[in-house]
């Protein structure tokens, strides 16, 4: 496949954005990158005009940027781009897709996974405010400590003495109360919790933010070979697109090879996103038998016709011809997941399915441009990605257009990788026994509840944790911190 491109900057990449706030919270917008240096240059004035015309030359809806907009209302970087694309964001085109952050921090995160937290995370149960973790990073200081999915918090604070409920604080100030209280993405950063195990057994723990590499491939359930009744399925659980799952990639699908695997569960369910050649390598791995053929068209604004791309499978020695996939989703699924997922339509058709729930709904891309002297990368939407059949308005989420979906739970209460979890059972399902073994995935995108989940008195509607100035790390991988 094509490699990504680089003459607008260092990179491109499709980057999330954040799924997650309600509580009446205002959406994430990006942070800047943190206070840039106090040069002419780095002005606010100066970056306004910088942001400025980049939209000018290269915003994907030109016909939708506000008009008129004085840079000298607005006080910081991050309400003036707001300002200026609102009228695409009233049409759900950009839903806070266009940011300003670090370079510094992108680079890092997308070169090696590296971020400063817990290396958990979470999402909370929108009807009942309770915080779970839905995942932990075994590279992370948390996981030794018990921290590991299912797991409930119930208090946190900076030292035993001064610990608050996570009900009072969701009480008091809604999910950004709990954001607040976890305290700032910096290593060094200590915080005493009170936690509950999915056994239900209580714990008082102390945890210090460190520095991490985050494995978009979990060692103990990133890729397995599951044994369905005797046929073999591969099973795929990346976190997100970053370098270092390239070789991941690879060294999963040669076992698949090895073992003459053709029939997956891919599992995105909290995949924010992130590089489109890992994406592209993705597809390579997938369609040993589509060689030459479309991945996907990349298209521009009319201006920029002459940037637009095809995107053509590629010969990778990994590959297997998958015959029936089941993608397993939920809100938190963005990106360059929904581009690989969408890729497949055309090639396998009803032996297709999206399980679990809707997913965010995100057809269009960034190109990175850099203002190197402030540490300023601004991403910008520039284009809209389809695939070989034209497809690529999914604004409200893949339910829309896949041949099949199939309504389930995303019990946290269970490990991922298990069969039994709720999602990778009903996804095992469809692959023995097609449609006729789903309900469908509704159009609000509520998901099913798990009989563990309803045990607990919990909604089933649960939504990832995310700060209101996500850093890069937070953008593609949602809840984590």
């Amino acid at each position: 496949m094509g490699v990504a491109r680089n003459s607008i900057a260092a990179l491109m990449s499709f980057a999330l954005v954040a799924c997650g706030g309600g509580g009446g919270s205002a959406p994430p917008t990006g942070g800047g990158g943190g206070t840039p240096p106090a040069t002419a240059a780095c002005s606010l004035s100066a970056r306004q005009d910088f942001v400025k015309a980049v939209i000018d030359e290269w915003y994907l809806f030109p016909e939708l940027v506000a008009p008129n907009v004085n840079k000298a209302s607005f006080s910081n970087i991050d309400d003036y781009i707001d300002a200026l694309v609102a009228p695409a964001r009233a049409q759900s085109r950009d839903r806070f897709f266009t940011f300003m952050t670090s370079i510094a921090e992108e680079n890092a995160f997308n070169q090696s996974g590296s971020s400063a937290g817990f290396g958990i995370r979470l999402g909370y149960d929108t009807a009942n405010n309770r915080v779970f973790v839905i995942e932990a990073f075994e590279t992370g200081p948390a996981f030794p400590q018990g921290f590991d999915r299912g797991v409930e918090l119930l208090s946190v604070g900076p030292n035993a003495s001064s610990l608050q409920t996570i009900s009072s604080l969701m009480a008091s100030g809604g999910p950004s109360a709990v954001v607040n209280a976890l305290g700032p993405s910096t290593a060094g950063t200590q915080r005493v919790f009170r936690i509950r195990d999915a056994n239900g057994v209580e714990s008082q723990v102390t945890v210090t933010k460190a520095e991490f590499p985050l494995d978009p491939l979990s060692d103990r359930y990133g890729a397995r070979v599951l044994d369905d009744g005797g046929k073999k399925v591969g099973y795929i659980n990346m976190r997100t697109f970053i370098g270092p799952a390239e070789d991941d990639l690879r060294t999963a699908f040669s076992q698949f090879q090895q073992q003459g695997v053709t029939e997956l569960i891919i599992d995105f369910r909290y995949n924010g996103g992130g590089l489109v050649r890992v994406a592209e390598l993705m597809g390579d791995l997938l369609a040993a038998n589509q060689v030459g053929e479309i991945f996907s068209r990349t298209t521009l604004r009319a201006s920029k016709a002459s940037e637009n791309e095809i995107d053509r499978f590629g010969t990778q020695a990994q590959a297997i011809s998958a015959t029936k996939i089941a993608f397993i989703g939920t809100g938190s699924t963005a990106s360059a997941s929904e581009l690989v997922a969408n890729a497949m339509i055309p090639y396998l058709g009803n032996n297709l399915a999206l399980v679990g729930s809707n997913t965010f709904g995100k057809p269009v891309g960034q190109f990175a441009f850099d203002k190197a002297e402030c540490d300023d990368r601004f991403r910008v939407v520039t284009f809209r990605t389809e695939n070989a059949s034209g497809q690529g308005d999914y604004f409200t989420g893949l339910a829309s257009v896949f041949p099949n979906t199939c309504r389930a739970a995303d019990d946290i209460f269970t490990p991922l990788g298990d069969p039994r979890e709720a999602s990778i059972a009903q996804a095992l399902a469809f692959l023995r026994g097609g449609a006729a073994t789903c309900n469908r995935i509704s159009a609000t995108g509520d998901s099913a509840i798990a009989s563990a989940e309803q045990q607990r008195g919990l909604s089933g509607r649960r939504e990832a944790l995310m700060p209101r100035n996500p850093t890069p790390a937070q953008r593609e991988v949602p809840g984590l911190f």
